[in-house]
This record gives structure tokens, C-alpha cells and sequence, in this order.
């Protein structure tokens, strides 16, 4: 695996994927195997899945650590932690939970405490590299040649 082609492919993925990532959970394993894409169009060389997934995991840490700074300077700078609880409320309210009770309230006020913000950090880089790691595997194993039998 050429490791220069490599950085390009997953840098390349993990900004398209900050985009991609609208799409919830999907466009994260598209970014992983966006970045396997990536590689075998410029190395001209097909990854094999473990490598695939790994190349995948890379380009999701990209999109992550963009998204983890555009919401932190979103939050810390634009003092926009009030827009994010009314949003949290907003969709918990369609999803029927009560949220004008006080007790729920506290639960997403508590949200925002430096060691749930923590542990959400830390979840989500899991999750995002795990499902990208997995959307790179998947194109390994689909982007692979077919050899027909004669």
C-alpha cells in the first residue's frame, strides 16, 4: 500500500465526507468506501479488505475531527450551546417524549457537562471509525476484479 496515496485518499474522503455525513450513518460507510475508491482510481491497485477498512477508519477520523471542530467553534466561539438544547428538545418533542417536564430538561442540560461532552466525543469517533472502517471494507470487497470462469 503506498502510504502517500493513501493520506490523499482518506483526506479526500473525509472532507467529502463531512458532506456525505449528512445522511445519517450511511454517509459515513459511503466516506469509507469513498476513500477506497480514492486510492484504487489513482494507485490503480485494488486494496484488500483489511487494508480497505483500515483506509476506510482513516478517512472517517478526517471527517470526524472536521466535524468536531466546525460544532466546537460553533459552540465555544459563537456561544450557540442554547441553539443546540432547543434542538435536542425540538426533536425529542417529535419523538412524543415530554419535554417541557423539568426533569427532562436537566437530562439534556446535563448533556453539556464537560464529562458527558467527553464521553459523546469519545462515542461518536467510535462509531464514525467503525462505520467507516466498514464502508471501506465493502468497496474492497466489491471493487475487487471478477475473473470469469472458462
Amino acid at each position: 500500500m503506498n502510504r502517500q496515496i493513501a493520506v490523499r485518499a482518506a483526506l479526500k474522503a473525509g472532507v467529502l465526507g463531512v458532506f456525505i455525513g449528512m445522511i445519517p450513518f450511511l454517509g459515513i460507510v459511503l466516506t469509507g468506501a469513498l476513500a477506497v475508491y480514492f486510492y484504487r482510481r489513482e494507485s490503480r491497485f485494488v486494496l484488500p479488505p483489511p487494508l480497505g477498512s483500515r483506509l476506510g477508519g482513516a478517512a472517517g477520523v478526517v471527517a470526524f475531527a472536521i466535524n468536531a471542530l466546525l460544532i466546537a467553534i460553533r459552540i465555544f466561539v459563537f456561544h450557540a450551546q442554547k441553539e443546540y438544547i432547543d434542538a435536542i428538545l425540538k426533536v425529542a418533542q417529535k419523538f412524543g417524549a415530554n419535554s417541557a417536564d423539568p426533569d427532562f430538561q436537566a437530562g439534556i442540560h446535563n448533556l453539556f457537562t464537560p464529562s458527558r461532552l467527553a464521553f459523546t466525543f469519545v462515542f461518536g469517533m467510535l462509531l464514525t471509525v467503525v462505520l467507516a472502517s466498514i464502508g471501506g471494507a465493502l468497496a474492497s470487497l466489491f471493487m475487487r476484479p471478477r475473473n470469469p470462469r472458462v
